[in-house]
């Protein structure tokens, strides 16, 4: 792995994303959404977790990210990729409504079975890319970047409209999926 991918400083915020193995859009349903952003707020309440921005898009989930506690950036990532993909994979198996049960549980199954890290299934990729934010133009670009991905897919046209994102924690809305830490 390249050393420009690692978390080398605790200290600091990275920007990381998580994405669905092939890119799968899974994250049109919101049951599963609401796995992530409760599984957030599990982190921000018992792992440390300093949640400075987030966006969830059909197939990964951006985030700007710090910690405030003894966990490590990494132990906190490894445990919130490895709740949320066991919770998906149950909600998937288990639901009544999923019209794609089938076609999820193939491909989660057959990227399980190509990594020796995995038992049976695998839910998310492997990498997270984090991004260290050690300048303001680095931070702004991120944030921006975060924010903007709904618009420029198409899905609304003020990023503060878009639910899941903390756009609207920027914007001063009263509406808030989730409370982040605002960086000034």
């Amino acid at each position: 792995m390249s050393r420009k991918y690692k978390i080398r400083d605790q200290e600091r915020l990275y920007f990381v994303t998580f994405t669905i193995v092939e890119w799968i859009d899974l994250f049109t349903r919101k049951d599963y959404r609401d796995i992530l952003i409760d599984s957030l707020k599990y982190c921000q309440n018992n792992k440390g977790l300093e949640l400075c921005a987030f966006c969830i898009m059909s197939s990964h989930i951006h985030l700007i990210i710090g910690r405030n506690s003894e966990h490590a950036i990494e132990s906190i990532i490894r445990d919130f990729k490895k709740f949320t993909a066991t919770e998906i994979l149950r909600s998937i198996q288990t639901s009544q409504d999923e019209s794609r049960k089938e076609f999820l549980l193939d491909h989660f199954r057959k990227a399980g079975a190509k990594n020796s890290n995995n038992t049976t299934f695998q839910l998310w990729q492997q990498h997270n890319h984090p991004v260290e934010l050690n300048t303001n133009e680095r931070i702004s670009r991120c944030l921006n970047y975060i924010h903007q991905n709904p618009v420029v897919a198409g899905l609304v046209y003020s990023a503060e409209d878009y639910v899941y994102s903390s756009a609207s924690n920027y914007a001063g809305l009263p509406e808030k999926l989730i409370d982040v830490i605002l960086i000034q």
